[in-house]
């Protein structure tokens, strides 16, 4: 079991004063970040705030620190050292890509998009349509938010989808969508793969080589690191793609998608997110690869998340005066849970904070999904979302808050 007074000391958000009775329930729009990614980007601050790769000794420092979080995180996350990039945040990166799937593509040729999606992932491929692309809608159920598998195999029957684009797992639906079981059916159909895994990475980032996919997102500010978007982009994908940076940068695959220099100190904390992990799986007895221990360290999350998941869902569930969004069984989503109250969400978020819980109220960028559920974005949703280092004494403390509000 995952040791939790353990996990919670590598944040020193928990001893802040200032937090102190507060319980956090908007991680999904950005996780605690843990204390080795703190450590880093105020050691490269104070040590090595200069030009990296320069032939002097802190410029060597700052270029090595930057190589290894690139290496360690790709080796987490079962890819190769270059099909890993920094960007600026994940809309950046999608815009990126998506601009040089335009130069890619031809008139008669498709995309498939969801509307389950953030419109990061969602709104720069649908532009696409600007350009003489068609753009087909893989749409969900406007009673459960899910994404029928078999609806995309109508999409793409005619064998003229190159490309198709959806999410791990929804920041509105919360459902985790089966990755390798859609990436099999895009391939056999001809068609690469873009999937969205910022909702999803937080709860344990995933062995991105065995799902397959050829491009994944996801957020490093929200999975406990510093604001970077971080993209794998597999080889032959990455390749068959035109060039987005400069010139002399088209030979090297995590330059290619990358028009301005990184954030040298940002990603160079980014290994910081390793070293969490890392250190949680030798506390934890777990040894092996770096994939390995990434994928133990993953389920011992998930088993965390879920296990305090289900009362909440089975109380929200039970309740007449709200919509519960997304599955109610707690193996079949990540714990981003959203209510339709049938009013104004942002109001509830601002009474729940009186009783000391910090949750969200609004559409966050998800206007597409809430519209199909038949929701007024303008009303919006209340989310409540938690990750691993979520105690039981908070999600009792959120049924009580939500009792008194509601």
């Amino acid at each position: 079991m995952l040791d939790i007074d353990f996990v919670r000391r590598q944040f020193p958000a928990f001893s802040e004063p200032s937090l102190q009775g507060q319980a956090f329930f908007e991680n999904a729009g950005g996780s605690y970040t843990c204390a080795p990614v703190i450590d880093r980007l105020t050691r490269y601050y104070h040590q090595r705030k200069v030009q990296p790769y320069a032939p002097y000794a802190a410029a060597e420092a700052a270029g090595a620190e930057m190589d290894e979080a690139r290496a360690r995180l790709a080796a987490l996350l079962g890819v190769e050292t270059d099909e890993l990039s920094f960007g600026p945040s994940t809309s950046q990166n999608t815009f990126v890509l998506a601009n040089a799937v335009r130069c890619w593509l031809t008139p008669g040729e498709a995309i498939v998009v969801t509307n389950q999606d953030h419109e990061a992932n969602s709104g720069p491929w649908r532009r696409l349509a600007d350009e003489g692309i068609e753009v087909r809608e893989w749409r969900i159920d406007s009673e459960t938010g899910s994404l029928d598998p078999t609806d995309l195999d109508v999409l793409l029957e005619d064998g003229n989808v190159r490309l198709v684009c959806f999410p791990h797992c929804s920041n509105i639906v919360g459902e985790i969508n089966d990755v390798t079981a859609i990436t099999a059916l895009a391939h056999a159909a001809g068609a690469f793969v873009v999937v969205d895994g910022v909702s999803y990475a937080p709860h344990g980032l995933p062995d991105v080589g065995n799902l397959g996919p050829d491009v994944y997102l996801f957020s490093s500010y929200k999975t406990y690191g510093p604001h970077q978007g971080v993209m794998v982009i597999r080889r032959q994908f990455g390749f068959e793609l035109p060039n987005q940076a400069h010139y002399f940068n088209g030979e090297t695959l995590y330059k290619r998608f990358t028009p301005a220099g990184p954030d040298h100190a940002q990603v160079a904390a980014s290994a910081g997110m390793v070293d969490y992990i890392v250190t949680l799986a030798a506390h934890h007895g777990i040894e092996g690869s770096a994939v390995e221990r990434g994928v133990a360290v993953h389920d011992l999350m998930r088993e965390h998340e879920i296990e305090l998941m289900q009362p909440l869902l089975d109380y929200l569930a039970a309740r007449n005066d709200l919509r519960l969004i997304g599955p109610r069984a707690a193996e079949r989503r990540a714990p981003t849970i959203a209510v339709d109250l049938g009013r104004n969400a942002e109001e509830a978020a601002r009474a729940l904070a009186a009783h000391g819980i910090m949750a969200g109220g609004g559409n966050f960028y998800g206007v597409r999904p809430l519209e199909a559920l038949g929701i007024d974005p303008e009303q919006g949703v209340l989310r409540l979302s938690f990750v691993h280092y979520t105690t039981k004494a908070e999600v009792d403390q959120l049924i009580a808050a939500l009792d008194a509000t509601l």
